[in-house]
């Protein structure tokens, strides 16, 4: 495979991962609308290899040729979390169901469609049972819904495969800071102090550069890996709310955390996570959230405000 297209490719992920697969010798297609009108992807316009097509993901005649060329699709482009998805509920399921069932029935039955979609289909999980990829999914969100019905779309396609992505956090050009370990490290950077709901609900997380390695393994590991979905998260991070903020203390000594006697957290997911199948292919990962919290650490020296948030 040589020919990779990206919808959504300007995004958090796609800014990071669209360089690595150029540095790695993939040409490569971004289709983006420029949503946050970021510019992300100026620092590899020099390369021949890449190719940029402002476009919406949703149309077919915009989206036909360019997966004609292709020989992966990495469908990206989605409207990323529960908050901004009940903002905009039409836009959500159209976006992040509905294009990427295009993209399915356009590819041919050659083509590799590898997408990501969230571990938040796994929605509450039973207590001290890890969830694999055999656990049924029980999404709680519109995000979590129209994420599911898409990977299922990606997995009856003859070269599908899909990977459930825990809770992404770490320094992109198309910055997101409303992201759970971002979003408390930019508070405890900038006000030292935040107030927490339901600090006992646990989830797994996952640095962004581990997100594109695994695209990059998955790749090079295709045909051993498809027709199969893949949680890919930290093993040693399946903290509760409440030990997320304590390990960024290390860091940030000053740091102080109170948790809310009363009111409740609109994001109710508590699950933690299995990320064996995807260990078991070679796939390692190479940021803990020490080295994450650090590099956050820095980039909020840069960072100063909220434009860089999805809601």
């Amino acid at each position: 495979m040589k020919r990779i297209l990206v919808t959504g490719g300007a995004g958090y992920i796609g800014s990071i991962l669209v360089p690595q697969l150029l540095a790695a010798g993939y040409e490569v297609t971004v289709l983006d609308n420029f949503l946050w009108k970021q510019n992300s992807l100026t620092d590899v316009c020099h390369y021949e290899g890449f190719r940029i097509v402002r476009g919406d993901c949703r149309d077919e005649a915009t989206l036909k040729p360019l997966v004609a060329r292709a020989d992966a699709i990495i469908p990206l482009a989605a409207l990323v979390g529960a908050p901004l998805c009940k903002l905009d509920k039409l836009a959500a399921q159209s976006t992040n169901s509905d294009a990427v069932r295009l993209i399915v029935k356009l590819a041919s039955k050659e083509q590799a469609v590898i997408m990501p979609t969230t571990n938040s289909g796994y929605g509450v999980g039973e207590k001290g049972k890890f969830c694999t990829e055999e656990t049924p999914l029980n999404p709680i969100s519109l995000y979590g819904t129209s994420k599911c019905e898409a990977e299922a779309a990606v997995l009856s396609h003859p070269n599908g495969l899909s990977f459930r992505l825990a809770t992404v956090f770490g320094v992109a050009p198309r910055m997101r800071v409303d992201l759970l370990v971002n979003d408390f490290v930019y508070r405890a950077v900038n006000d030292r102090a935040v107030v927490i709901f339901e600090g006992h609900f646990k989830r797994n997380y996952i640095h962004i550069r581990d997100v594109a390695k695994a695209f990059l393994h998955a790749l090079k590991n295709f045909d051993a890996m498809k027709g199969k979905p893949y949680n890919v998260g930290l093993e040693e991070a399946n903290l509760s709310k409440l030990e997320l903020c304590a390990k960024i203390r290390e860091h940030i000594p000053g740091f102080v955390f109170l948790e809310a006697p009363i009111g409740e957290d609109p994001d109710k997911r508590d699950y933690i996570v299995s990320n064996a199948r995807i260990l078991s292919t070679g796939y390692t990962t190479d940021w803990n959230l020490d080295r994450g919290i650090v590099e956050l650490i820095k980039g909020y020296t840069i960072i100063k405000n909220s434009i860089y948030s999805n809601v």
